[in-house]
C-alpha cells in the first residue's frame, strides 16, 4: 500500500499531562516531522469502526513519551513498536460514524489526522446499494443472514496439505463446503496427522503445511482470506510477522459477467501453488463479475477486504491481482481508477475493460440479424471476414451467453449484456422489469447494473447508455479486400440495425446518450490505460483459444498494449506471454488448462515468481526517475514477451499485432467486427466522429447507384477513425465516488 499524505504537526503553548499506563519509548526514525498516517486505508475511506494508525516521531524526540487520543480520549495503550521500522502502530477502536480526529502530542508539539468512518456493510464510494439484493450466506456455508445487508458470523477453519497423491480427475474449482484437491480438514485438538506435509515459503521458511481459512461478510459480499498458520502459534499482526506468511497477498478476481442484485457464491481462494509458497490469498463474492459485473463495487470490496486484512495481520509488502476474463477487466480498471490497491496485476485471458467489449459483442447479434434477413447468400468464410474473428463461431459463442441471439426462439426478450431481462433466478420474478406488466421493475442490463455511474435518462428513467453503431460500415475491410460483393456490403449495412432501450434488435442504428459517452471516459469505465495503469507491472498470461473458437481471443492483449502505448508512449510495463490453450470447449477445456502439469499452470507459477522479483527490485530502486521509469528498468531480464509451444519450448520475441514472427505464426491474432469495419486496434472508440461518404475509401468499384444507396444508409455520414471518438478523453480522475 502506498503511503497516504500525512498531516503536519503544529506547535502548542502548553503540553498536557501524561495519563497512560503503557510507557512508549519510540526509537529514532527517519521522520523529519511529527506525523500520523493511516496505513490500513485512505483516511476518508475507513470502515468497520477501527483504523490502523502509524505514528512517526522525529529523532529529536526519540525516547520521549507520546500521548495519542481519539476524539479527546486517550488511546495510547493500543500502540506498539512495529517489528521492522520501530514506528508506533496502533489499531484504534471505537470510531464513531463520520469524522473522527486522532491526535499525537510529544512535548510541545502535536499532529493530528481526521478520518471518515463508514459501516463495514458499505457503501463507501460505489453509490447507493442495489435493491432488491438476495442474501446467499447459506449457499456459502455461513448460515442464515443476520440482517438485510447479508451479514454473517465470521468463521475460521483449518485445512492441511496431505502427502497423499491427488486424484487425476480432481476438480480444480472449489465451491463452498468443499476442500481443494490434496487438502484435508485439520482439527486443532488432534495430534498432527501422519500425512501432514511441510512446505518451504518463498522467504525460505519451512513450516507445517496448515492453512488458516477465514470466511465472513463485508460490503454485503462473502470474503475469504487464507494463509499458512498452525493453530496455537501466534498469528501475524501489524507489529510482528510470522514464519508462514511471506508478507504478500494475491487477490483473486473471478470471471463471467452478469448483473447483480445478489450476494453471489464464492469460489475458494485457497491455491496449493500460492499457499505452499507462503502467500496469503483473498477474494470475495463481489469480486466475481459473474455475481455482479460492476468494477466500482469490485474495487470497493477489494479495498475493504484488504483494509480488514491489514488491521488484523499487517501491511502487505505487495498486493498482486490475478484472474482471467472478467477478472482481468477488474484488474485493469482498478489499477487505472483506484491506484494503490494493487501493486502488480496478472490478467489471464484478458480484456481491457467491459464497456468497449460490450460494443463489439453486440455487433455479432447485429451481423446475425443482417445475415438472416439478407437476400444475398453468405458463406462461412464471408461471415468470418465480416466478423474479423478466426471464424464466425466466435460470434456464435458470444451470442450463446452474452448477446441477443436472433436464432434462439426461446429468448424472445433477448439475453446478454444490453438486454433488460432476464435477471438471475435469485431476483424474485415479480420484481423483474417487463415493458408491459412491470415497467418499473428491476432491469438487468449491464448499464442498469451500473446506474450509479451512468445516471438515468430523464426520458425513460433507465440507465444512460454509451452503446452506439451510427456510421459503422460493417464489412468494410472484407469489401475492400474483395471477399464480399458490393451488394452484400450494402445489404449488410442496410439490415444490421441496432438496439432499442430494452436491448432488443430493431432496424434503426443504436445511438449513444451523449452524457453516457462523457461519463464512460471521465469515470474510467473505458480503460484508456492512463493514470496508474502505466505505473505498475502487468504480466498478461494468455492461453491461446482463438481456434476453438472461443470469446477469449488474443486480440485483447494487443488492444491493451495499444492503449498503453497511446497513453504513455510505450508499453514497457506490460509483458505478454502466450501458452497453448485447451483443445476443447469449456468447461472441460478449462479444467485441463488448470491441471498443475499443464504449461499454463507451470508458467503461472513462473510468472508469479518473476512478478515478485520485479516488485522487489522496484522497491529497492532509490535512484531518480518516475515510477514508470523504475518499473521499466527493473523488469527481470528473463521476463520478456514470449510464447510457448505444445512441448513447452519458450520462444522469446517482442509481440506486435500482425507483424512477422514465430509467435504470431504459431498463435495468430485476428480482429473483431469494429476493426473489420475500419476501427483502430485499441478498440477504445465507443461512438465515432462522422465524415461524408467518399468513393476514395473503397478499393472495389461502386457505381453511382451504389454510392447513392450508401449515402441513404448513412445520412449523417460514416465513421472517421482518423479522429478521436465522441466524448473520448484521456486520464480519468482517480478515486471517484458515486
Amino acid at each position: 500500500m502506498r503511503p497516504i499524505q500525512p498531516v503536519q504537526c503544529r506547535n502548542l503553548h502548553r503540553f498536557a499531562r501524561f495519563a497512560f499506563v503503557l510507557v512508549l519509548l519510540p526509537v529514532a526514525s527517519s521522520a523529519q516531522k511529527l506525523e500520523l498516517r493511516v496505513i490500513s486505508s485512505r483516511p476518508e475511506m475507513v470502515t468497520g469502526n477501527d483504523v490502523l494508525i502509524e505514528a512517526h516521531i522525529p529523532s529529536s524526540d526519540a525516547g520521549k513519551r507520546p500521548i495519542i487520543t481519539l476524539n479527546g480520549n486517550d488511546v495510547t495503550s493500543v500502540f506498539h513498536p512495529a517489528e521492522a521500522t520501530g514506528a508506533l502502530r496502533g489499531l484504534v477502536p471505537g470510531l464513531g460514524p463520520g469524522q473522527n480526529v486522532i491526535e499525537i502530542k510529544v512535548r510541545k508539539r502535536s499532529a493530528q489526522i481526521a478520518v471518515i468512518n463508514h459501516p463495514d456493510t458499505g457503501p463507501v464510494f460505489s453509490g447507493p446499494h442495489q435493491k432488491p439484493f438476495a442474501c446467499q450466506t447459506e449457499d456459502n456455508k455461513l448460515g442464515p443472514a443476520l440482517d438485510a445487508d447479508c451479514s454473517a458470523k465470521t468463521v475460521v477453519t483449518y485445512m492441511y496439505r496431505s502427502t497423499d497423491p491427488i486424484p487425476a480427475n480432481a476438480m480444480p474449482l472449489v465451491f463452498p463446503g468443499k476442500l481443494p484437491p490434496g487438502f484435508k480438514a485439520y482439527d486443532a485438538g488432534d495430534p498432527h496427522p501422519k500425512d501432514l506435509a511441510k512446505t518451504t515459503t518463498s522467504q525460505g521458511k519451512t513450516v507445517n503445511y496448515i492453512v488458516r481459512v477465514e470466511k465472513g461478510t463485508m460490503n454485503r459480499a462473502v470474503y475469504e482470506i487464507a494463509f499458512l498458520h498452525e493453530p496455537g502459534q501466534p498469528l501475524p499482526t501489524p507489529w510482528q510477522s510470522t514464519p508462514g506468511w511471506n508478507g504478500r497477498i494475491i487477490y483473486n478476481f473471478g470471471g463471467d459477467c452478469k448483473a447483480g442484485y445478489r450476494q453471489g457464491v464464492m469460489l475458494s481462494a485457497v491455491s496449493d501453488m500460492k499457499e505452499s509458497q507462503g502467500y496469503a490469498t483473498a477474494t470475495s463474492s463481489l469480486n466475481i463479475f459473474g455475481n455482479n459485473c460492476d468494477d466500482v463495487i469490485s474495487a470497493e470490496t477489494l479495498m475493504m477486504v484488504k483494509e480488514h486484512f491489514i488491521k488484523q495481520f499487517g501491511v502487505p509488502v505487495h498486493t498482486i491481482g490475478e484472474g482471467g476474463s472478467g477478472g482481468s477487466m477488474q484488474q485493469h480498471l482498478i489499477a487505472q481508477n483506484y491506484p494503490g490497491l494493487l501493486d502488480g496485476i496478472m490478467p489471464g485471458a484478458s480484456f481491457s475493460d467491459l464497456t468497449t467489449v460490450v460494443t463489439r459483442v453486440g455487433d455479432c447479434s447485429l451481423l446475425e440479424q443482417a445475415f438472416l434477413a439478407a437476400k444475398q447468400p453468405w458463406t462461412d468464410d464471408q461471415k468470418k471476414a465480416v466478423s474479423g474473428y478466426f471464424s464466425w463461431g466466435t460470434c456464435e459463442h458470444w451470442m450463446q451467453g452474452y448477446a441477443y441471439d436472433p436464432t434462439q426462439k426461446n429468448h424472445p426478450d433477448g439475453h446478454g449484456f444490453a438486454q433488460s431481462a432476464p435477471c438471475d433466478k435469485k431476483v424474485p420474478e415479480e420484481e423483474v422489469y417487463d415493458p408491459i406488466k412491470n415497467p418499473h421493475g428491476v432491469r438487468c442490463s449491464i448499464y442498469d447494473n451500473e446506474v450509479n455511474i451512468y445516471g438515468r435518462d430523464p426520458k425513460t428513467g433507465f440507465a444512460r447508455r454509451p452503446l452506439d453503431n451510427v456510421g459503422v460500415q460493417y464489412g468494410l475491410a472484407a469489401f475492400n479486400a474483395g471477399k464480399i460483393t458490393a451488394e452484400q456490403f450494402l445489404e449488410l449495412n442496410e439490415k444490421a440495425g441496432g438496439y432499442d432501450k430494452d436491448g432488443r434488435l430493431i432496424p434503426a442504428r443504436a445511438e449513444a446518450d451523449p452524457e453516457a459517452l462523457r461519463i464512460a471516459y471521465a469515470s474510467g469505465r473505458v480503460n484508456t490505460a492512463a493514470g496508474d495503469l502505466g505505473n505498475i507491472p502487468i504480466i498478461d498470461l494468455r492461453p491461446y483459444m482463438d481456434s476453438i473458437p472461443d470469446i477469449h481471443d488474443q486480440l485483447r492483449s494487443f488492444a491493451t498494449r495499444a492503449r498503453l502505448t497511446s497513453a504513455h508512449g510505450n508499453a514497457d510495463n506490460q509483458v505478454i506471454l502466450t501458452v497453448p490453450g485447451p483443445k476443447e470447449a469449456m468447461p472441460m477445456g478449462l479444467f485441463k488448462l488448470l491441471d498443475p502439469s499443464s504449461i499454463y499452470s507451470i508458467q503461472s507459477k513462473e510468472a508469479l515468481r518473476l512478478m515478485e522479483v520485479w516488485l522487489d527490485k522496484i522497491d529497492a530502486d532509490q535512484s531518480a526517475g518516475s515510477r514508470a521509469r523504475k518499473v521499466a528498468r527493473n523488469k527481470p531480464a528473463e521476463l520478456t514477451d514470449a510464447c510457448f509451444t505444445d512441448s513447452g519450448e519458450k520462444i522469446a520475441e517482442d509481440r506486435f499485432y500482425g507483424k512477422p514472427g514465430r509467435c504470431n505464426d504459431l498463435y495468430p491474432a485476428y480482429a473483431d467486427p469494429r476493426i473489420a469495419s475500419g476501427g483502430p486496434l485499441a478498440g477504445d472508440i465507443l461512438k465515432c466522429q462522422l465524415k461524408a461518404v467518399d468513393n476514395k475509401d473503397y478499393t472495389q468499384p461502386l457505381n453511382a447507384g451504389d454510392l447513392a444507396r450508401l449515402k441513404a444508409i448513412f445520412p449523417q455520414g460514416v465513421c472517421d477513425y482518423r479522429k478521436p471518438g465522441v466524448g473520448q478523453q484521456g486520464s480519468p480522475k482517480p478515486w471517484q465516488s458515486y
